[in-house]
């Protein structure tokens, strides 16, 4: 909850938000439970977070000096180590993962009519009533789109603010409120998705349309066991098709046919062209907060790319850390062949979520509390292979019922999986009359 509160607290030399001040106190009990195996076997992902923030501690020092490099490798390790061990020590089942889902669809909910009044008006209506108490994010007002407000929210950008709200989608379609009813968790997704669509940006929107499209290709191909091979088939064929004819690369499609503004898009690709040189010329230890190299007319310092600007700021040790430990979490859940069909269903929506952060982040860059939030889901993964002798959510109930109920798409289901799962929970009448009858 404390990820959608905007205040900055200033407390000595440190700015501390209220997500910072969670993991702060919770990082030091989060690393006892997981060095004494509550949290599960120590697996190779922990190990690259850990390694990460090392190595990034060690590219500021030697670039900045080892006074210079305590207070941000603190808040690195604050942010990515508390954030990713918080989800490794408390998400540990299926039922942990549906309840962190549907909190986090509710808060979204809480947060969509304050972002309608500022799309319209364009007044920061969130960040006025806390900043009457605190100081807050700072207040970015971009130039409307289509005569309306990007929203901001109460995040630092509009589009980290879709990014975050962005990323709910597939998870609040498939996990929140399983046993609440269908109709709840449709208007859930339907608010997720307006939500997102009010920041007005390229990135978050693209992230929708990519996440729909995994939807329906899971639904309308599930019965097939190789539809996600016969998917990356037919990309691996869209790129080929671009890539011969077209006199464009795919990227340059991309920009043309894919962004709001084309200029923005074109920008993008020169910091891409500028910034993978910077990390050719200091590939070990990166130049840290340093400006990097480009042209005069990139006034702007930012680079819109989460992955680049890490191998361009810690060096390409640090890149291949946490990038190791996504993949290597995405591919274990990947692989992983869970026992009951709610599992599968939550395993389809986590993988269609962090698909689509690995595809924004090459759009946007990561920080401040949607950072923490995407250490924190990468953390909530590892229950999918690290829990194959604990019971799961639907492990003693009958499958076929619920295996009907699925067959539908999540967002006709209704409360039919709910419903077969509280039918084959019950005991049968004949059952009971044998339960209840005198015993000789």
């Amino acid at each position: 909850m404390s990820l959608i509160i905007p205040w900055i607290i200033p407390m000595g030399p440190l700015s501390m938000a209220p997500y910072r001040i969670v993991l702060l106190v919770l990082v030091a009990p989060c690393l006892v439970m997981w060095l004494l195996g509550q949290a599960g076997r120590i697996n190779v992902a922990d190990i690259g977070v850990i390694l990460f923030c090392l190595w990034a501690w060690i590219s500021v020092a030697v670039n900045h000096g080892f006074a210079a490099a305590i207070e941000p490798g603190g808040i690195m390790f604050v942010e990515t180590v508390g954030a990713y061990l918080l989800a490794r020590c408390y998400v540990r089942d299926a039922e942990s993962f549906r309840n962190m889902t549907h909190l986090m669809a509710k808060l979204i909910f809480l947060l969509f009519p304050f972002a309608v009044y500022e799309w319209i008006t364009g007044s920061k209506l969130i960040l006025s009533a806390f900043g009457m108490f605190f100081p807050t994010v700072e207040v970015t007002m971009n130039e409307p789109r289509m005569g309306f407000w990007r929203v901001q929210g109460p995040f630092a950008h509009s589009i980290t603010f879709g990014l975050f709200c962005g990323s709910m989608v597939a998870l609040t379609l498939f996990a929140a409120g399983e046993d609440r009813g269908g109709g709840l968790r449709r208007w859930l997704t339907a608010v997720v998705v307006g939500t997102t669509v009010l920041s007005m940006s390229s990135a978050p929107i693209a992230g929708l349309v990519l996440q729909g499209a995994l939807i329906c290709w899971n639904w309308l191909l599930r019965q097939y066991k190789n539809r996600w091979k016969i998917l990356w088939g037919l990309l691996l064929a869209g790129y080929l098709a671009v890539e011969l004819g077209s006199n464009q690369t795919p990227i340059q499609f991309y920009i043309h046919y894919f962004t709001f503004d084309k200029e923005t898009g074109w920008f993008r690709l020169w910091i891409w062209e500028y910034g993978s040189a910077s990390v050719l010329n200091h590939p070990l230890f990166g130049i840290g907060f340093g400006d990097w190299v480009r042209p005069a007319w990139m006034a702007p310092d930012s680079v819109d790319n989460f992955w680049l600007l890490t191998a361009m700021r810690y060096g390409l040790p640090a890149l291949t850390f946490i990038l190791g430990s996504f993949f290597w979490i995405t591919l274990k859940v990947a692989y992983e062949r869970t026992g009951d069909e709610i599992s599968r269903e939550y395993r389809v929506a986590y993988l269609i979520c962090m698909t689509t952060f690995f595809v924004g982040g090459t759009t946007v860059h990561l920080w401040a509390a949607p950072y923490a939030w995407f250490l924190y889901l990468m953390g909530s993964g590892v229950w999918f292979f690290g829990n194959r002798n604990r019971d799961s959510i639907a492990a003693t109930q009958s499958d076929e019922p619920e295996r009907r109920a699925l067959e539908k798409p999540p967002w006709r289901r209704g409360s039919a999986a709910a419903g077969a799962r509280r039918q084959a929970a019950q005991p049968s009448r004949r059952a009971r009359r044998r339960h209840l009858a005198p015993r000789n």
